[in-house]
């Protein structure tokens, strides 16, 4: 081949390597950057939790036998963000939720005050960039958005919580690992959660419960929102969001008991 030939190969080699990062980029831009960090995060992690790192102690003191806790916990970070899903120290014996209790998780869950709270915020969010859903401006246009969120966190609770977990024979609840592992082990565990969970009889299996929770709660919510809220760019981007939102909903149960221990002076 002659140097010409060559010249010309290499340019036009670069040009079609640019073209394709360019049409590429094209296609990820309409989706929220949120989601794409979510999905490097969860990668991430996935991969130094598949390492498995000892805890800090490699040979702990068995813990004496004492009372199982309650199935549904009653506590509150912050006092006001509901913890009700984690179960602080599975060693003391855990049983798995019948059917109802799975449904009691989900009313309890859906019926605190947070869940208003949470709605109004995001309502008000959307309100002020005039984001998705896109019901406009004004008073109605925002007691819409806030009925809306509302019941998005209701659907997804009811799909994940009790109906695709009682269906699955999934437990909904999230399982701590607690002080005696490493920072780094925790983060990592507490996301992988997203699609790791523990079956009724104990055994670790892909978390059909939440992803499909979440997809279906997406998808019913398509019937309520705005046309122009209903598109593939925008469902990407809601089930993007609602994973980095179940994904600290595992990081600040992991950590808050020894938060509260150090800063609250709580045991």
């Amino acid at each position: 081949m002659s140097a010409d030939n060559s010249l010309h190969y290499s340019v036009n080699a670069t040009a079609r390597r640019s073209s394709i990062i360019r049409t590429w980029e094209e296609k990820l831009r309409p989706i929220d950057s949120i989601t794409r960090s979510f999905g490097l995060l969860l990668l991430t992690t996935a991969i130094s939790l598949a390492q498995s790192p000892p805890p800090n102690d490699t040979n702990p003191v068995p813990a004496a036998p004492s009372q199982p806790p309650p199935p549904i916990s009653d506590d509150h970070i912050l006092g006001i963000i509901p913890n009700f899903q984690t179960v602080n120290d599975p060693s003391k014996g855990v049983t798995p939720l019948t059917v109802r209790e799975k449904f009691e998780l989900f009313a309890k869950e859906t019926a605190d005050p947070f869940t208003v709270i949470a709605g109004a915020a995001g309502a008000g969010i959307s309100q002020g960039h005039n984001d998705d859903p896109k019901y406009g401006q004004g008073g109605g246009a925002y007691a819409q958005r806030f009925g809306a969120a509302v019941t998005d966190i209701a659907t997804q609770n009811f799909f994940s919580d009790f109906m695709l977990s009682s269906l699955l024979h999934e437990d909904p609840r999230y399982f701590r690992r607690g002080p005696r592992y490493r920072f780094w082990y925790r983060v990592g565990y507490s996301v992988s959660r997203l699609v790791v969970t523990q079956t009724d009889a104990g055994k670790a299996r892909f978390n059909f419960a939440n992803i499909g929770g979440i997809a279906m709660g997406i998808g019913l919510s398509n019937a309520y929102y705005p046309d122009k809220s209903v598109n593939a760019t925008e469902v990407v981007s809601r089930f993007g969001t609602s994973l980095v939102a179940s994904a600290l909903a595992n990081i600040l149960p992991e950590f808050w008991p020894d938060m509260k221990q150090k800063f609250f002076h709580r045991k």
